[in-house]
């Protein structure tokens, strides 16, 4: 990088400018009118658990397992005749990252108001030791244990394989509860 030469002031120079200015005064600053203080509204939660709480809350999801559901929906949901709302792809996540992904996935769909969302895990790795059938992905394991978890828990209603169409072993649907309009199960 180049040097830039030093300036150097000549004392005619500093004469010049204390003569120049010396009639110079100072202009009166307007003064700032003071800020109102900031109010803040009282902060809510975007989600209240209270009404999602009920027996059912915390029995164990399991993979097809409908009882808490009346037979046509139960039906409809685990042949796949369900209109999916959202999905979420978790190739190439982490182990971490898909968790986390699932999490807000889930409490994102359920204050949207969707009803039945898909998780697609992917089948996993094909590792030559073991034959086709047994194996599985990581993602694709812990699913069903995400799904469990107390934060996300009371949002689920069912979890079932998907179609073939829909991704297969790969892939879940996921039925959320629907919200009501009363009080004690307000979301808002």
């Amino acid at each position: 990088m180049k040097k830039l030469p030093d300036i150097k002031y000549l004392p005619d120079d500093i004469d010049l400018w204390y003569e120049e200015t010396q009639d110079v005064e100072a202009f009166d600053q307007p003064q700032e009118k003071p800020m109102p203080p900031l109010i803040v509204n009282e902060i809510h939660p975007s989600l209240r658990y209270e009404g999602l709480y009920n027996s059912n809350s915390f029995n164990e999801i399991t993979l097809g397992n409908t009882d808490n559901i009346d037979k046509n929906t139960a039906t409809k949901f685990v042949k796949g005749n369900y209109k999916i709302e959202a999905r979420l792809d978790l190739h190439g996540y982490t182990e971490k990252g898909a968790f986390s992904a699932v999490l807000e996935f889930v409490k994102d769909s359920y204050i949207q108001k969707k009803r039945c969302i898909l998780i697609i895990t992917g089948k996993g790795l094909k590792d030559d030791k073991r034959p086709w059938y047994e194996s599985k992905g990581i993602i694709n394991q812990a699913l069903m244990g995400w799904l469990n978890n107390p934060e996300i828990r009371p949002f689920i209603l069912s979890v079932a394989q998907a179609k073939q169409s829909d991704g297969g072993s790969g892939a879940f649907y996921v039925l959320l509860k629907r919200q009501r309009n009363s009080n004690k199960t307000e979301i808002f």
